[in-house]
């Protein structure tokens, strides 16, 4: 199965803000990235196209001509619990030292580890790839995309963070 994964476009959150699966705004920029999307997906046919339901994913499918993209709560960004929008330098949980350590398997207070965002991710591929499609197009976050990444070899744990796709980036994957 192919898999063509989509970031969203540049949020309107400063910088040093943890935002996870809070739906925040899009930037004024939005067209202009959003068209840059649509250009780069071009012709492409997909068996079907998925789509977090956040805002800031949806949107960017609408524009890209999937308006009934299928909504799926596993493609949400890392729920970051406690800390969601809250910076991170100003953030005050003891945990936090522990989540930087290992945030693979650390959960933030209230939210999910890195790991759980795995779980929930692979149970939504090995759904669809029974499903026989062979062409699959996937609106999502830079840490949905990371995962994907991560489970295909793409790259390894130690160099995830190195890999963080641009905002309205497009990787495809054989998965």
């Amino acid at each position: 199965m192919k898999i063509t994964m989509i970031r969203h476009t540049s949020v309107d959150v400063e910088p040093g803000i943890c935002y996870g699966q809070t739906d925040v705004p899009l930037k004024e920029t939005f067209p202009k990235e959003a068209a840059e999307v649509k250009r780069k997906l071009g012709e492409k046919h997909f068996d079907a196209v998925y789509t977090s339901p956040l805002t800031r994913c949806v949107r960017l499918a609408d524009f890209c001509g999937y308006p009934d993209a299928i909504r799926d709560n596993r493609l949400k960004e890392l729920n970051f619990g406690d800390w969601e929008m809250q910076r991170f330098d100003e953030i005050t949980d003891p945990r936090l030292q522990e989540w930087y350590d290992d945030y693979y398997n650390v959960a933030p207070t209230g939210g999910e580890s890195f790991y759980d965002q795995r779980l929930r991710l692979e149970s939504f591929l090995n759904e669809i790839k029974a499903m026989g499609k062979e062409s699959v197009a996937i609106f999502a976050h830079g840490g949905i995309l990371l995962q994907v990444m991560l489970i295909t070899g793409q790259i390894t744990l130690d160099e995830t963070f190195d890999h963080q796709p641009p905002y309205g980036g497009i990787i495809e994957i054989e998965f």
